[in-house]
C-alpha cells in the first residue's frame, strides 16, 4: 500500500504533551458534552450562533458549509495510515479531546507570557519566535489568546504529515484547528471577519458579546522504535493575532 506525500521538517520532541494526548477520554472534557457533541460532526464552522438563554445554561450551534469530500476522505485514510504503520490504538476522538486540553493549557500560558513553563510542551525553536511576537503584543491580544476549555466551540483535524528520514527515523504530524470564543475587546478593524455572538447568562441578566476567533495548532510524535511516545506542539498560530 502507498504511504501519503511525505512532507515537513522533522525535529525531535521532548517530552511534555503525554498528559494532554493520551489516548484515553479525560473527565474534564467528558463534563463538556455539547462540545464533544460538537466534534463529532463533520461540518466546518463558517456560521455559527452560540447562545444560552435558558436557565439551564445550554448552548447551541449551529453549523453550515458541508466540508470537501475529499479532503475528509483524505483525513480518514491519514487515520488509516497511523494506525495500521505506527499506532493501532490510535483514535482521533481522543487525539482531538486532548488536544483541546492542550490549547486550553498551552493559550493560558502564552496570554500570561509564561514562555519558561512551555518548555517540554512546544518545540524551542518555536517559543523563541513566540517571545519575539509577544514583545510588543498589546494586552487585549493577549487576553484573547487565552482559550478557556468552555469556550472551544468547535474542533476539527486540518492535515495529517508524514516524515520519514534517511537514518530511520519517523515522524507524524497533526494540525488541529479550533474555534473559540472570547470577550477580549479587540479593535474592530483587525476582527472585520470575526463572528459577534451573543450569550445570554441567566444568572445575572447581563448580554456578553463574544467573538469567534480560530487557531491552529499542530502536534508532532516521533513513532522511531525506542523513543518515548510524546507529543509536542511544533506550531502556534491565532488567526488576527499572532500571523
Amino acid at each position: 500500500m502507498a504511504l501519503p506525500l511525505l512532507r515537513w521538517s522533522c525535529r525531535r520532541p521532548p517530552a511534555g504533551l503525554g498528559a494532554y494526548l493520551k489516548l484515553n477520554r479525560l473527565n474534564e472534557i467528558r463534563n463538556q458534552s455539547f462540545v464533544k457533541k460538537q466534534a463529532s460532526l463533520s461540518c466546518v464552522v463558517s456560521g455559527v450562533r452560540y447562545c444560552s438563554s435558558d436557565g439551564e445554561g445550554r448552548r447551541q450551534i449551529w453549523k453550515i458549509d458541508i466540508p470537501n469530500p475529499f479532503v475528509w476522505f483524505r483525513m480518514k485514510f491519514s487515520f488509516f495510515v497511523i494506525r495500521t504503520y505506527f499506532d493501532k490504538d490510535f483514535s482521533i476522538d481522543d487525539f482531538t479531546d486532548g488536544a483541546k486540553q492542550a490549547l486550553a493549557h498551552v493559550s493560558q500560558l502564552l496570554s500570561q507570557c509564561q514562555f519558561k513553563k512551555l518548555e517540554g510542551l512546544v518545540a524551542n525553536d518555536v517559543i523563541g519566535k513566540l517571545e519575539e511576537k509577544f514583545a510588543d503584543l498589546p494586552s487585549s491580544y493577549k487576553r484573547a489568546i487565552s482559550a478557556d476549555p468552555d469556550d472551544i466551540v468547535y474542533t476539527t483535524t486540518a492535515d495529517v504529515g508524514f516524515c520519514y528520514q534517511d537514518d530511520g527515523r519517523k515522524f507524524v504530524s497533526i494540525l488541529m484547528r479550533f474555534w473559540y470564543l472570547t470577550s477580549a475587546q479587540l479593535p474592530e478593524d483587525i476582527l472585520e471577519e470575526a463572528q459577534i455572538f451573543q450569550v445570554f447568562i441567566e444568572k445575572n441578566g447581563k448580554s456578553i458579546s463574544k467573538r469567534l476567533l480560530t487557531a491552529n495548532y499542530e502536534f508532532q510524535r516521533e513513532f522511531t522504535q525506542g523513543v518515548t511516545p510524546n507529543w509536542i506542539i511544533t506550531r502556534i498560530e491565532h488567526s488576527k493575532l499572532l500571523d
